[in-house]
């Protein structure tokens, strides 16, 4: 074997440049499962936020119905209790009122009278208790 005086080019290894572009690899597959994560974090936070406003919505909401029915029902209360009171104070008037005196006061004081044969008019009405005069009456 004979000796050289001439260098020997040394060439880089092929294992080397492969290890090289994986572990580049590998980075940039971490650096995605970052921005993966952090992605679904952020997700997630903003679906918790709008749960959590959901819920909280949905209890005002919930809460403005339940003093609303017992609103109504203290109303419904104070009714029954003034539509007693005004049927006592109805039928209190009603049974002191003396008709006698009230005929005797029309006769008397106001100077009216029984109707006369010829002064009643009869007719038919439409079932409605209100009548409305609209035209002459006769004599």
């Amino acid at each position: 074997m004979a000796i050289s005086a001439a260098r020997r080019i040394q060439t880089a290894p092929v294992e080397r440049v492969r290890t090289y572009s994986v572990i580049e690899g590998k980075k940039r597959q971490r650096r995605i499962n970052r921005i993966i994560a952090i992605r679904t974090a952020l997700f997630l936070a903003l679906a918790a936020l709008t749960a959590s406003g959901a819920i909280t919505y949905y209890l005002t909401l919930q809460s403005e119905i339940t003093n609303s029915v017992k609103n109504i029902s203290k109303l419904e209360k104070t009714l029954n209790e003034m539509r007693l009171d005004n049927d006592e104070n109805y039928s209190r008037i009603t049974g002191n009122v003396n008709l006698e005196e009230v005929r005797t006061i029309a006769i008397q004081e106001l100077g009216m009278q029984y109707a006369e044969e010829g002064q009643i008019i009869a007719f038919n009405g439409e079932g409605s208790d209100y009548v409305r005069q609209t035209g002459k009456i006769p004599d």
